[in-house]
């Protein structure tokens, strides 16, 4: 059984697919680091995106686009799962 598609997305599951696609420990990706200075490319973000809407939020990649660091991205997150369980 997958709870990939049902389990919300949590800080430290993104904390933790950032700092893989960086061959990083989860630890050394803070919430107010520039996510493009410790090497995060787009096509990582683009994987990562892709991955994270089978959590069933509407997420695409303009979303965390417009943002550089994982507080950021968190934010849009949580707006994405907040309308999503109020069904907008």
């Amino acid at each position: 059984m997958n709870d990939t598609l049902t389990a919300p997305l949590t800080l430290e599951r993104m904390r933790a697919d950032v700092a893989g696609m960086l061959g990083e420990a989860p630890e050394a990706v803070g919430d107010d680091d520039h996510l493009m200075d410790l090497g995060l490319d787009s096509m990582r973000v683009l994987g990562l995106v892709l991955a994270w809407s089978n959590t069933g939020i509407a997420l695409e990649f303009g979303h965390l686009a417009e943002h550089t660091t994982l507080a950021g991205w968190w934010q849009v997150v949580q707006q994405l799962q907040a309308r999503a369980s109020a069904g907008a």
